[in-house]
């Protein structure tokens, strides 16, 4: 009781306080009634969407999903209309809202020009990218003066780079990205002095032009993407020196020639390098200071000389691509043991020796790309040591000895590639087993043992022609029903073909030349819908051409030839749409199929000396047939029963004469007896 006085007083400051509120109260909510109105009103010009259906007179502004107010809800600060499918231009009105900030329109169908939003004086964040804009960039796009982040990313926006856009001094942020940009860009950009990332990529229609030594003023610039620009000359040296704080560089795909600047690869912050697809000629720089990089890709240049050993102090590198230049020397051995690198890709170069034997230990390589160099010795023994390994590409190369036991337990395979190269020995058992496994190429080795009789559920292409593989086919290959492709030719596989090969529903591409194959063809063929092209040449196969190989409806090529067929060729093989027919040096016989004797398969029928067809042709150089076909049997009958029914109309003729001239005279003789006897 002695304490309620005490609760007086602070009624009446609460009272108070909310009587001196209700002014505030009631103009906020005659702004957001205004502002409401405004974007209701901007909605019906958009055409009423129905993703804002949400936007309705009945609720505040402040709980429609696309639009944030300040703080305390009193006024609309920004709209997100993000993958909403808005199809018309915006509005001019939007600007009405005194107090936006953000006006995001990514990713919609919005037509037309650039926005008439310039009198949306507070804008900082402004997003259009992904859209249909068209035009050039306003000229006094400086009206937007407090502009912060401007993207305009994946439009049809054309022209100059107008110079006004290196007043827009707040910038930090501005990405103009694939777009259809036509002129040049402004070295205004270079004053843009806060400017921390700039994206100028894939405007292949920008004219010709060196990388802007003004740019080397953008000391805050972390992130400088242009892509794809038409740049041309060299890499200034003074502009590397000048953007200390670069994190990512990206200048691939244009005309860029000269060295690679010294400086590049010594700036502290950098973490990104990509140069590839340029002209750029003379070594890599061997001074690495750049100790944060974590991807480098200068592939597709002209670059010579070693792998800088510097390489091997990048203890953060993920990615290495050098592929594609004109490197020598040796792999840095020191580069096998960065703990972080999962993608090596020096490929197409002119590198020599042996590859380190620690790749694999002390990272969980992914990528491992060395085909087409010089290289010799074997494959590292412990690539997949982490179980990361996806591929490994080595072909054309002087590589030897064994495919390491260790790939065939590598559950994260998906494709070994050593085509060209000494290996020899028998292939793991587990890379044909394997789970992940897509392609498996092999070629021109010397790898010996038998076809397996199971694959891994995705193995889709194997290539092991020209090596030593023996054996019959084994019946279990109907289980390989992803096979696409399947390559054993030169090998010295043997025994027939079994009818169980032709199940493979996906093969497109059945390669079994120069094996030691006999007996006959199956006579069915269950599967092979999807057959592109079948070459069984050069085996010792015999009997007749299956009828059922005109069933094939997507051969285009077929290769028969040097074999021991006989027979006739199925007429109904013609009506196959071959780009490709070779069935020579064989036994057969007969008519060869009329759709087929042209010159474009002149070739086709070699050394198959009872072969024969309709009409000679010089090209074929094929006799004619004595009787082609039961029509031309047909003709030659009815031709003699012509010559037959005219013979005897002919003789009908002349004894029907002789009858006329035999009466003539009977009467005539009549005549001359009766006249020459004296009447009585």
């Amino acid at each position: 009781m002695q304490k309620l006085p005490l609760l007086i007083p602070k009624i009446q400051l609460f009272l108070l306080l909310l009587l001196l509120s209700l002014p505030t109260l009631h103009v906020i909510s005659q702004n957001l009634d205004h502002e409401r109105s405004i974007l209701l009103d901007v909605k019906e010009q958009l055409g009423n969407p129905p993703s804002l259906q949400s936007w309705n007179s009945s609720s505040s502004p402040c709980d429609w999903p696309e639009i944030t107010c300040n703080t305390n809800n009193s006024t609309v600060t920004a709209i997100s209309l993000l993958r909403k499918s808005i199809t018309g231009k915006i509005p001019a009105r939007v600007c009405e809202l005194k107090n936006l900030t953000v006006l995001d329109v990514s990713y919609n169908f919005i037509p037309g020009e650039f926005p008439d939003i310039l009198n949306c004086s507070k804008l900082e964040y402004l997003v259009l990218m992904q859209n249909a804009f068209v035009g050039p960039i306003p000229a006094d796009i400086d009206r937007l003066s407090r502009l912060q982040y401007l993207d305009l990313t994946g439009n049809n926006f054309s022209g100059d780079i107008p110079a006004s856009i290196g007043r827009l001094r707040e910038l930090f942020y501005l990405f103009l990205v694939q777009n259809e940009f036509n002129g040049t860009w402004p070295t205004e950009i270079g004053s843009l002095a806060n400017l921390e990332q700039l994206g100028m990529a894939y405007n292949d229609k920008f004219l010709r032009a060196p990388l802007p030594e003004e740019f080397g003023a953008l000391k805050k610039l972390k992130f400088l993407w242009m892509t794809e620009t038409n740049l041309i000359g060299g890499i200034p040296e003074t502009l590397i020196n000048n953007l200390s704080s670069l994190e990512h560089l990206d200048l691939a795909i244009n005309n860029l020639n000269g060295p690679i600047p010294g400086g590049l690869l010594m700036s502290k912050n950098l973490i990104n390098l990509y140069l590839f697809n340029n002209r750029l000629s003379g070594h890599i720089p061997s001074s690495i200071g750049a100790l944060n990089l974590k991807d480098i890709d200068l592939s597709s240049n002209i670059l010579t000389g070693p792998i800088p050993e510097g390489f091997g102090k990048l203890q953060n590198l993920t990615g290495l691509s050098l592929f594609w230049n004109q490197l020598s020397g040796e792999i840095p051995a020191n580069i096998s043991f960065v703990p972080t690198l999962e993608t090596f890709n020096v490929f197409s170069n002119q590198l020599s020796g042996v590859l380190p034997p620690e790749f694999g230990l002390h990272s969980e390589l992914q990528r491992f790309e060395v085909s087409e160099n010089k290289l010799s010795g074997e494959l590292p023994r412990h690539l997949c040591a982490k179980g990361a390994l996806i591929g490994v590409f080595a072909s054309n190369n002087h590589l030897s000895g064994e495919v390491p036991q260790s790939l065939g337990s590598c559950r994260s395979l998906i494709t070994i590639q050593l085509t060209n190269n000494r290996f020899s020995g028998q292939i793991p058992s587990g890379i044909w087993t394997s789970p992940g496994m897509i392609w498996v190429m092999l070629g021109g080795n010397s790898f010996s043992g038998t076809l397996p009789g199971k694959l891994g559920s995705n193995l889709s292409r194997i290539e092991i022609n020209e090596n030593k593989f023996s054996g019959p086919i084994p019946a279990g290959i109907s289980s390989w029903m992803n096979i696409a492709v399947l390559n054993a030719s030169n090998n010295m596989l043997s025994g027939k073909i079994p009818v169980e090969l032709t199940s493979l529903c996906n093969i497109s591409v059945l390669l079994l030349d120069r094996n030691q194959f006999s007996g006959e063809l199956p006579s069915k063929i269950i599967s092979w819908k999807s057959l592109n092209n079948l070459n069984f040449s050069r085996n010792k196969l015999s009997g007749q051409i299956p009828k059922a190989l005109s069933s094939l409806p997507c051969l285009n090529y077929l290769d028969l030839s040097k074999n021991h067929f006989s027979g006739q060729i199925p007429p109904e093989i013609g009506h196959l749409k071959l780009n490709l027919l070779d069935l020579s040096s064989n036994q057969l016989s007969g008519t060869v199929p009329i759709e087929f004797q042209n010159e474009a398969y002149k070739d086709s029928f070699l050394n198959n000396a009872k072969l024969c067809v309709n009409v000679p042709n010089r090209n074929l150089n094929l006799p004619r047939c004595a009787i082609h076909s039961d029509k031309d049997k047909s003709a030659t009958k009815d031709l003699i029963l012509i010559l037959i029914l005219s013979v005897s109309a002919f003789l009908a003729a002349i004894l029907f004469s002789l009858r006329l001239v035999l009466q003539h005279y009977k009467i005539g003789f009549r005549w001359w007896v009766r006249e020459s006897i004296p009447n009585h």
